[in-house]
């Protein structure tokens, strides 16, 4: 059994609301065991024997349409990729202290080309961006919904589908769960 991290689209917002007990009922009713959510905005940990991660995400993106609905798109990362992330710097030090945030985007695949050149086109004094595999990272120094770039998005910017989170978020994550990190 491995320990799997998913964070998901649509959850808690544009008036999509579910709750996390419900949450984790969804997923131990696809036999995944050990499920924990992580804050209210999507993020599950839990334990699964597939070996098959993209295979085990579109089971559970049809799990989560089916019963809530509406479309929840899925990112999945193992305990070693989200060691990786956690960790990461994008920036220098001195620019993450003076900035207002630092979001990942979480994506199925690394970003290709065209979209890298889309997203670091939105650089501004204000804002930075960096890609490095199936992560974007964007370094915000003025107030987010102040930002160009936060009426754009993750998504249309590089035309693929994301998720996004706080750095701190996923650190806390990674911190708390830091015995099953591989």
């Amino acid at each position: 059994m491995a320990t799997c991290f998913a964070f998901l689209r649509a959850i808690n917002v544009g008036g999509h609301t579910v709750t996390m007990e419900e949450l984790r009922r969804l997923f131990e009713g696809l036999s995944l065991k050990k499920v924990e959510t992580f804050i209210a905005s999507g993020n599950v940990i839990f334990e699964s024997p597939s070996k098959d991660m993209p295979a085990l995400q579109k089971k559970i993106e049809a799990h989560l349409r089916k019963s809530l609905g509406y479309e929840v798109k899925v990112f999945i990362r193992s305990g070693a990729e989200l060691a990786a992330i956690a960790p990461y710097k994008p920036f220098k030090q001195p620019e993450v202290e003076s900035a207002t945030a630092l979001i990942v985007a979480l994506l199925d695949v690394p970003v290709p080309a065209k979209g890298k050149q889309a997203l670091l086109s939105f650089k501004t004094p204000a804002d930075a961006f960096h890609v490095h595999g199936r992560e974007a990272y964007w370094l915000c120094k003025i107030k987010q919904n102040e930002s160009p770039f936060f009426k754009v998005g993750f998504e249309k910017a590089l035309g693929l589908p994301a998720t996004a989170r706080n750095m701190n978020t996923i650190a806390k994550i990674a911190a708390k769960y830091a015995s099953v990190l591989e």
